[in-house]
């Protein structure tokens, strides 16, 4: 499970042409270059909701169940029924929910999700951000945690190794151990598939942290806070839009983390950094 995935279908082979952007002296030379697979995924929810995601075509089911509940779709997963492959279409995922579960908020809706896509031109967004819950108070990590976490989703980053094309998210608990880990072309499929793997394991994700391999932005820690993710961890910028939620939420936002330093952005109590001199 915590492996990511490495299917045949998350890789294709192109042709390209390698030039010289220095040397006018040299030829080009034809390569055969790996690039990431991207592909339309529908989510169909009980025949009258359909989400279409591009994405990377695999760990689907988990990118479904991570989404639904990113997104606050749903709320549990007893909400779920049933969560399969269409058996005419590999690209189709059937939702069938449980019971009478209330689908009042964007019922209805048949959306083209892209894999940079967030919250981009969505109408109230500030009714949405109103609307996001705060976190519990839980988790403590310390310092060198946020350091082990990076170094860990880093080395597992296998098909950005291969093709440079993805991104990548991965759920850890207070000692940094990773639970769940998965890359895809977008930022926001790869943290509904870490938040989706946990899900379908009956893994909680309340009171966990997750790490990034990109920037935080507004939609990827909204994404947190609906699932309880209490610390974000990330390799790159916050915007302010993240801080603003971040904060509201009670969540603690680190970026810029390297080998010996991070930057915490929001709500620092929760990373423990021990004052050796002090002993």
């Amino acid at each position: 499970m915590n492996e990511p995935d490495k299917r045949p279908e998350a890789l294709k082979s192109v042709r390209a042409d390698r030039i010289s952007t220095g040397d006018a002296s040299k030829q080009s030379e034809e390569e055969d270059v790996l690039v990431v697979e991207e592909t339309a995924v529908t989510i169909d929810i009980g025949g009258s909701e359909t989400y279409t995601v591009l994405c990377t075509p695999t760990d689907l089911r988990a990118m479904a169940a991570g989404f639904l509940f990113t997104e606050g779709l749903l709320e549990r997963v007893s909400d779920i029924k049933a969560l399969r492959k269409c058996k005419d279409d590999p690209h189709m995922l059937r939702v069938q929910l449980a019971g009478d579960v209330p689908r009042d908020r964007d019922a209805g809706r048949n959306l083209l999700i892209v894999s940079s896509c967030g919250v981009c031109g969505s109408e109230n967004l500030k009714e949405r951000l109103d609307a996001l819950p705060r976190v519990g108070d839980t988790l403590r990590v310390r310092a060198e945690v946020l350091r082990s976490v990076n170094g860990a989703l880093r080395k597992r980053q296998k098909l950005f190794e291969a093709c440079g094309g993805t991104h990548a998210a991965a759920v850890f608990d207070r000692d940094g151990t990773i639970l769940s880990c998965v890359e895809d072309v977008g930022r926001h499929n790869a943290l509904d598939k870490a938040v989706g793997k946990c899900l379908l394991a009956g893994i909680e994700t309340a009171g966990r942290g997750v790490a990034l391999s990109g920037r935080l932005s507004l939609e990827m820690v909204a994404k947190c806070a609906r699932v309880g993710i209490e610390v974000v961890t990330a390799v790159s910028a916050p915007t302010s839009l993240a801080i603003d939620v971040g904060r509201s939420c009670n969540i603690t936002l680190c970026a810029f983390v390297r080998e010996t330093r991070a930057t915490v952005f929001t709500h620092p109590s929760r990373v423990i950094v021990e004052d050796d001199s002090a002993a």
